[in-house]
């Protein structure tokens, strides 16, 4: 049964739909994600149908009155034909992470049919669904690293791109898919672009760099920066990016056809985070904190690992009223005490890259 304390939250704006008379349907596409599973608990507080899909099983949160859960390969277009069948909503939080991290794309040709086939595989499903009343809702989140060479420092989202790594541009490919498809009116389409997405979900693994830290810590091991750590990244937490989503939904109207950054506005180097995280596992243990010291950067590493980008999310939130609820520090004692709980005891292998 759902939590009625819980479900009282739902009482907020929901797009625009064509029934007034039923509960929109959203579909949520990498529902067992990270991202994924985060957005589908938030979405569980509201008067909603969800339907989770993933490849896997993908856990149904328990504060759901009405959700299924399907099992489908979603780079197959009549799987995803299914899937997203009377949606009024469609999020498409699917990501590639053969490798746990963005590097995956860089030489893996299955990063392609995930990252940027799903999206234009959705157009074409959507641009053949002739139901009357408003158009599908879809929610693409890109990255802030799209602007690759285009711009660093404090960003607002009006430079112009020159993604430089494999997956920047598949990010922004099936940006344009999506916006052009807006812009045609096939959809309603927004794209917001997430900064480092961190924290702890209870039903999926953080595969970033700030968690990989954070069990560093746990196990004692000392944290490496690369070169000096004094690059800037702009963190946000990942439940305050599962509220970033459902504002573009509950926005979608004014959203629609272009993209917004989605961040905190404030930078902290990698030293000093790695500094913190350090700290707050002292503070979370009891034990000191263990070192955190300065490395060659390895041959791998590229111009982006390199490169500060903070994101202003003021345009975004002059529409849709969101900001980041949770501070830093707050967010990564939160990370480290379900670390912690979970008892988690893993190492990291990259120390700075993400």
């Amino acid at each position: 049964m759902p939590d009625p304390t819980t479900r009282s939250a739902s009482n907020r704006p929901l797009g625009r739909f064509d029934a007034a008379d039923r509960a929109p349907l959203i579909a949520v596409l990498g529902a067992s994600g990270f991202i994924g599973s985060t957005v589908a608990t938030a979405l569980a507080r509201r008067p909603v149908r969800l339907r989770l899909a993933a490849r896997g099983p993908s856990p149904i949160p328990r504060a759901a009155a009405d959700a299924e859960a399907v099992a489908a390969d979603l780079t197959d277009r009549r799987a995803l034909a299914e899937v997203v069948s009377g949606a009024d909503v469609v999020l498409n939080l699917l990501l590639y992470t053969g490798g746990a991290t963005w590097r995956a794309a860089e030489a893996d040709p299955r990063s392609e049919p995930t990252n940027v086939g799903v999206t234009r595989d959705l157009v074409r499903i959507l641009r053949a669904d002739t139901r009357p009343g408003p158009r599908p809702i879809v929610v693409v989140p890109g990255s802030t690293s799209q602007l690759g060479t285009g711009g660093s420092g404090l960003v607002d989202g009006t430079e112009v791109d020159e993604p430089s790594s494999v997956y920047d541009r598949q990010k922004s490919a099936a940006e344009k898919a999506l916006l052009d498809a807006a812009a045609e009116g096939v959809l309603r389409g927004v794209s917001p672009r997430l900064p480092t997405v961190f924290g702890a979900a209870g039903n999926a693994v953080d595969r970033g760099v700030v968690t990989a830290m954070a069990r560093r810590a746990l196990a004692g091991e000392p944290l490496t920066v690369w070169d000096g750590g004094g690059t800037e990244r702009d963190l946000l937490h990942v439940r305050d990016v599962a509220e970033a989503v459902l504002a573009c939904v509950d926005h979608a109207d004014a959203l629609s056809g272009r993209r917004w950054l989605i961040g905190s506005g404030r930078g902290t180097t990698v030293r000093a985070l790695f500094t913190a995280i350090a700290e707050v596992v002292a503070e979370q243990t009891g034990r000191p904190p263990v070192d955190v010291v300065s490395v060659p950067a390895p041959e791998h590493a590229t111009e982006t690992d390199f490169r500060s980008i903070v994101a202003d999310p003021a345009r975004f939130r002059a529409v849709t009223g969101w900001r980041a609820a949770l501070d830093l520090r707050t967010a990564l004692t939160h990370t480290v005490t379900a670390l912690i709980a979970e008892g988690s005891r893993v190492g990291a292998s990259d120390p700075q890259g993400g």
